[in-house]
C-alpha cells in the first residue's frame, strides 16, 4: 500500500510538471497549517460574487502558509470574448507588481558590492546630477542629489504624471514626454533630467517613476538590460518560467484579458502590450507573470532570501528592505501606501495592527498592480497571498483586493 501511495504521489508531481505550474510550492491541507477549509470557501464565494457582479472577468488566487499552498483556485473567464475559462497558469500583466522584482535586483547588486544605497544616482546616470525642484511658480536647486535609497522608497521627488497633485510638474512631464512606456532607456533619462522635481529629494514620499529610473541604474551597473539581468539572476534561479517583459507567441493564448470597458466608468480598457518587445524594460510596470511564479518569488522573500536551496539575498537584506524607511516623512498622493502603512525598499510595510481597513500583522508587506494584481506577505503568520485579476485602475479593482484580503485573513484559525 505504501508503494502505491508513493507511486500515486510521483504521478501527481509529474502531472503537475506537465501542467505548466509545477514550479509552484508544495501543497498541504489547510488544517495542517492552521487554516480553516470551511472559511477558505468564503474566499471562493466572495470572488465568484465579484465576477457575477461584472466587476472582474476572472481571477486566480493563491494562499500559502509555512511554505505550503493551502488554496489555489481559478474563477471566471480568462477571456470573455472567446469564452475561455480562467486557468491557474494564466499570465497576467503585472504593472506595478514589477517593482519588487526591480527592487530585489538592486539589492542583489548592493550585496555584490557594486554600490551603497546612499550613493547619488548621478554616479551612474550623470544626467541627474543637478536637478531643479518646483517651488510654486519658481524653480530652485535641489538641496541634495537623489540617492539609490530615494529611488527604492519613492522619496526622489519624481512623480507619476497621472497621480501627482503638482500641476506644474504634471505640465512639464506632459510637455517633455516623461513616461515609462514608448521611450528608449536613453530617452527616458534625458527627459527625466529636464523635468523639475516635485519635492526636495529625501523629504517626501510620492509614488513615482523612481523604480523605472532604478532599472536604468541596474542596467548601468550590470552592463546588461534589466530583463536579461532579471532572467539570469532572479527568474531563472527561482524557476519562474513564465515571468518576463515579453510573452512569447507560444504563450499568447494564456494571457488573461480584461473586460471590454471599466464597469465604474464605462471607458474602454486598453492594457500594455506584452506580446511585443518594449522599447525599454520598464522596471516599474512592464512585466508579466503567473500566480505560481509570483508565489515562488514571495516565498523566497518570506524565507529570508532563499528558496529550495537557492539563496538570492541575505536575511539581513530582506529585513532591511521590509522595514519602514519613511518614519515621519511627508506622504503625498498615497498611491497604495494607505493608512497604517509606511514604505520600505520596494513594498508598503504595515506599521500598526489597527488603523488600516483590513486586519494584518505589524511587519506585513504588500503591493499591487494597476491592472488588478496584488500580494501580501505576513512574516508573523508565515503566510503569502496572491490575487491575480485583469482590469483597469478604478474602484472595483481596489474593492476586490480588499475583499479578498479580508476573507483570507478570517480563514486563519491557529
Amino acid at each position: 500500500m505504501k508503494r502505491l501511495v508513493a507511486f500515486a504521489t510521483l504521478v501527481s508531481l509529474v502531472l503537475l510538471t506537465a501542467s505548466g505550474w509545477a514550479q509552484g510550492l508544495p501543497a498541504a491541507k489547510p488544517e495542517q497549517v492552521g487554516i480553516s477549509s470551511e472559511r477558505l470557501e468564503r474566499v471562493s464565494r466572495a470572488l465568484r460574487g465579484e465576477i457575477e457582479a461584472g466587476k472582474i472577468p476572472g481571477a486566480v488566487a493563491l494562499v500559502a502558509r509555512r511554505g505550503q499552498i493551502v488554496y489555489f483556485e481559478s474563477f471566471g473567464a480568462r477571456d470573455k470574448v472567446t469564452g475561455d475559462p480562467m486557468a491557474k497558469d494564466a499570465i497576467f500583466r503585472l504593472y506595478s507588481m514589477t517593482k519588487p522584482f526591480t527592487s530585489v535586483a538592486a539589492m542583489m547588486l548592493m550585496e555584490d558590492g557594486k554600490f551603497v544605497i546612499t550613493d547619488p544616482v548621478s554616479k551612474f546616470l550623470p544626467q541627474l546630477a543637478k536637478l531643479e525642484v518646483s517651488a510654486g511658480d519658481t524653480l530652485v536647486p535641489a538641496e541634495r542629489e537623489i540617492t539609490v535609497q530615494d529611488l527604492l522608497r519613492h522619496t526622489s521627488g519624481l512623480v507619476y504624471a497621472g497621480f501627482t497633485p503638482n500641476a506644474k510638474v504634471k505640465e512639464a512631464y506632459a510637455k517633455l514626454g516623461v513616461d515609462w512606456a514608448g521611450v528608449t532607456p536613453e530617452e527616458q533619462i534625458e527627459r527625466v533630467a529636464r523635468a523639475p522635481l516635485a519635492h526636495q529629494p529625501g523629504t517626501t514620499w510620492e509614488y513615482s517613476l523612481s523604480t523605472d529610473v532604478l532599472g536604468r541604474v541596474i542596467e548601468k551597473v550590470s552592463g546588461t538590460t534589466l530583463g536579461r539581468f532579471l532572467d539570469e539572476r532572479l527568474f531563472g534561479p527561482l524557476k519562474m518560467v513564465d515571468t518576463s517583459f515579453v510573452v512569447p507567441p507560444t504563450k499568447h493564448a494564456r494571457l488573461a484579458q480584461p473586460l471590454a470597458v471599466e464597469p465604474s466608468t464605462g471607458q474602454p480598457i486598453k492594457l500594455v502590450d506584452v506580446t511585443t518587445p518594449p522599447k525599454n524594460d520598464a522596471g516599474g510596470a512592464g512585466s508579466a507573470s503567473t500566480t505560481a511564479d509570483y508565489a515562488r518569488f514571495l516565498q523566497m522573500l518570506l524565507n529570508g532570501g532563499q528558496l529550495d536551496g537557492t539563496r538570492l539575498l541575505s536575511p539581513t537584506t530582506v529585513a532591511f528592505m521590509t522595514a519602514d524607511h519613511l518614519g515621519t516623512l511627508k506622504i503625498v498622493s498615497r498611491g497604495g501606501v494607505g493608512t497604517g502603512y509606511g514604505f520600505g525598499l520596494g513594498f508598503a510595510v504595515r506599521t500598526a495592527p489597527g488603523i488600516a481597513g483590513v486586519s494584518g500583522s505589524v511587519g506585513e508587506y504588500r503591493w499591487g498592480g494597476a491592472a488588478g494584481t496584488a500580494f501580501w506577505v505576513d512574516p508573523k503568520e508565515e503566510m503569502i497571498s496572491v490575487l491575480m485579476t485583469q482590469g483597469a485602475p478604478g474602484p472595483a479593482r481596489g474593492y476586490t483586493g480588499a475583499l479578498f484580503r479580508q476573507m483570507v485573513r478570517q480563514a486563519i484559525v491557529d
